[in-house]
């Protein structure tokens, strides 16, 4: 009687011992620790440059989504158990995930076109605060 898999895709959970699970959960702790610091310090930096560099702020901002990516990969693979599933059930969990990031930037980019274009008549008037500016100023009626 052999005890082979029925299914290459069938996989089971390999049992360590006691000492290389505490490793392996101290250094992904320590390795999101660090992570969440950089980005503390990257937010820090976003604060006290302001408004004066849209770029630089761009550039940061792009480094912390990168970070929280790196965050959001070894959560779902340890705490998660992730790692250790077969890869039909991994793209089960990725796939709808990845819609729902696509569905969240959908509205947002929506949502910031109904705002643009917010009381132009979809833009064939120009905006209310346009308008008012082109009022008549006070002291130019005579």
């Amino acid at each position: 009687m052999s005890h082979a898999p029925a299914s290459s895709e069938i996989s089971f959970q390999q049992h360590h011992d006691d000492a290389s699970f505490y490793k392996t959960v101290k250094k992904v702790t320590i390795i999101l620790t660090i992570i969440t610091i950089i980005e503390l310090g990257l937010g820090l930096v976003i604060y006290k440059l302001g408004h004066g560099q849209p770029g630089a702020i761009l550039l940061i901002k792009g480094i912390v989504t990168i970070l929280s990516l790196a965050k959001a990969f070894y959560i779902t693979s340890y705490f998660m158990h992730l790692r250790d599933e077969i890869r039909n059930f991994i793209m089960t969990i990725v796939v709808p995930l990845l819609l729902f990031i696509w569905f969240i930037a959908a509205f947002l980019i929506d949502g910031k076109s109904w705002r643009d274009l917010r009381n132009t008549d979809a833009g064939s008037r120009p905006a209310a605060t346009e308008q008012v500016e082109k009022a008549v100023k006070p002291g130019a009626e005579k």
